[in-house]
């Protein structure tokens, strides 16, 4: 017998005008950019940088975000079958986004955006995982809303019946699990940047996001339901494999930072 499960049935489809649908995840997705640039715009007048710099990085994201997800869930989930089949790698709107994906989009992006601005490239990352984190949780709410990527079952009080894709027990909400994660990684980031600012060693912010971002997705992973077929008999699942070498990197960054002087 489930006691106090909270059905979930909520349609992802808020209204469609002829073959045009309006989706709470592409609302949620736009709003993480929404938001990103007017927290850069903050951060940018700051610091009297020219506003023309930050619509070119807006630009640079948002590509960077888009193919990089896009291609990461091809690649790294089903390369096969987009291998197979790559004119479908172009359909966006069938879904399929993978935020590891995203991470090297943003970060090959951003490397170029500090050749063209004359940035230095720690300079920029340490300022836009600002926001990033921000849109993680706009997205794992859009996740939410799509009745996807949860976890498997359990007896909390807080378990979530996904009834929309057919589930009858109460599963982990892992997507509120991470959304909540990311805001309040958000929330460290930016209350660290604003008191200290430009006190911080470049790298630091960036090296502090790799580590607990990556992290909570780590260990979130163990209580998610596996992704694609090939988890299944997995001791790490491919979440958990892609998130060590961000684990990984963020150490050695603070490492390298905590021996800079000055």
């Amino acid at each position: 017998m489930i006691i106090n499960a909270i059905v979930w049935n909520v349609e992802p489809e808020i209204f469609s005008i002829g073959s045009l649908s309006i989706r709470y995840y592409g609302l949620l997705f736009a709003s993480g950019f929404v938001f990103g640039y007017f927290i850069m715009n903050y951060i940018f007048k700051k610091e009297h940088i020219p506003q023309k710099l930050l619509d070119t990085l807006t630009t640079y994201m948002v590509v960077g975000t888009v193919v990089g997800a896009r291609l990461g869930h091809c690649l790294f989930y089903d390369p096969v079958y987009y291998l197979s089949n790559p004119i479908r790698i172009l359909k966006v709107w069938e879904g399929g986004l993978a935020s590891h994906g995203a991470a090297i989009g943003i970060l090959l992006a951003l490397y170029l955006f500090s050749r063209k601005a004359h940035k230095p490239y720690l300079w920029i990352l340490d300022r836009i995982v600002i926001v990033v984190a921000l849109a993680g949780f706009f997205i794992r709410t859009g996740n939410l809303m799509n009745s996807e990527i949860y976890g498997i079952q359990t007896n909390l009080p807080w378990g979530f019946i996904f009834a929309l894709r057919g589930e009858t027990v109460p599963k982990h909400p892992t997507q509120i699990y991470e959304g909540l994660s990311y805001l309040v990684i958000f929330i460290i980031l930016f209350m660290i940047y604003r008191k200290r600012g430009k006190q911080l060693k470049q790298g630091f912010l960036f090296g502090l996001f790799l580590i607990i971002l990556f992290t909570v997705r780590f260990l979130i992973e163990f209580i998610k339901e596996p992704q694609v077929g090939f988890e299944e008999n997995m001791v790490l699942n491919m979440g958990q494999l892609l998130s060590i070498p961000f684990i990984l990197a963020g150490i050695y960054i603070l490492y390298r930072t905590g021996k800079k002087t000055g």
